[in-house]
């Protein structure tokens, strides 16, 4: 018979990827969520995962019970929300994953705003520009600019949001501030790059329509905030999301450019597993989202529209 708790330490394991601090995460040493697993294996019949001192690689069994244990224990989790006084309060972990920029400056510490609010619920928090797969990371919220095709998942709007060229004060006094697409030509870029998909194209709106352009890049980097940082110190035109460059942009550290040709369909979404049962922390998590970035949406895109005159 499988023990609910060995599967949890599994799913955990895997997350984490480390044994160790997947057993200190659920109070167990080392050596007990070692043999935990053992347990696991034996009960199965299977080898789950191959165990070196760096990382831990999910066996082809291994990822057929992981997909099938996070399915499993989100539906008893699904079940225990559905009753009683658990719909109203928010239990367990909550895996939140937001790019690197906005999770930085808006989505973690709304985050653990709302953990202090709940004090049975830990919060996990993932802060990277790479695209996590909502299933394999076992993530409940995503939160993300421009919504993603996938029928397996729902996506809510939080708050809109636009791309924009930008540039510090001092690199547009030393290279000129451009005022076409074409002008950008010769000015150093800076260039997002995400593993598996390379240079992410400018994508502007013009008269004629949607525009993507690939400017040569003086840098590239596959750290949004990194990339905001650059910019700000002078080394070159990025194209960020307003929620990212809004706080620089009303202290005078980034200059917005060309407003008029702005993306204007990156709107930012929170996106989670659709399940007949939404557990309490998602729903709770996602309705303060919406309240929080609400409530600052009229002064970070005000911000931009303000400098950009």
């Amino acid at each position: 018979m499988v023990d609910l708790e060995d599967m949890q330490l599994f799913v955990r394991a895997v997350t984490d990827g480390s044994l160790s601090a997947a057993g200190r995460e659920l109070g167990h040493s080392p050596a007990v969520a070692s043999k935990r697993l053992t347990r696991l294996e034996k009960a199965l019949g299977a080898r789950l995962l191959q165990r070196s001192s760096r990382r831990l690689i999910l066996t082809d069994a291994g990822s057929i019970f992981h997909e099938r244990c996070v399915a499993l224990l989100a539906e008893l989790e699904d079940a225990s929300a559905a009753v009683g006084a658990g719909q109203m309060e928010a239990r367990g972990t909550l895996h939140v994953a937001a790019p690197a920029d906005l999770g930085r400056q808006w989505i973690g510490p709304l985050a653990a705003s709302f953990a202090e609010r709940h004090p049975h619920l830990r919060v996990r928090l993932s802060m990277s520009d790479a695209t996590l797969d909502i299933f394999e990371h076992a993530v409940d919220v995503a939160v993300r600019s421009g919504a993603f095709a996938d029928s397996r998942l729902i996506a809510r709007r939080l708050a809109r949001n636009r791309r924009i060229l930008c540039a510090s004060p001092a690199y547009l006094e030393k290279h000129g501030t451009p005022r076409s697409i074409e002008e950008l030509e010769g000015h150093r870029c800076l260039i997002l790059h995400r593993p598996g998909s390379g240079l992410l194209p400018w994508t502007l709106t013009t008269a004629e329509g949607v525009r993507s352009i690939r400017p040569d890049a003086a840098i590239t980097c596959d750290n949004g905030d990194m990339m905001r940082a650059l910019a700000v110190a002078g080394h070159g035109i990025a194209f960020k999301s307003e929620w990212d460059i809004a706080v620089d942009v009303r202290e005078g550290r980034l200059v917005p450019l060309l407003n008029h040709l702005a993306a204007q369909d990156t709107p930012i979404y929170a996106m989670f597993p659709s399940r007949q049962f939404m557990p309490a922390k998602i729903r709770l998590f996602v309705d303060f989202l919406e309240e929080e970035l609400g409530r600052h949406e009229t002064g970070v895109l005000d911000s931009i529209a303000a400098a950009s005159r």
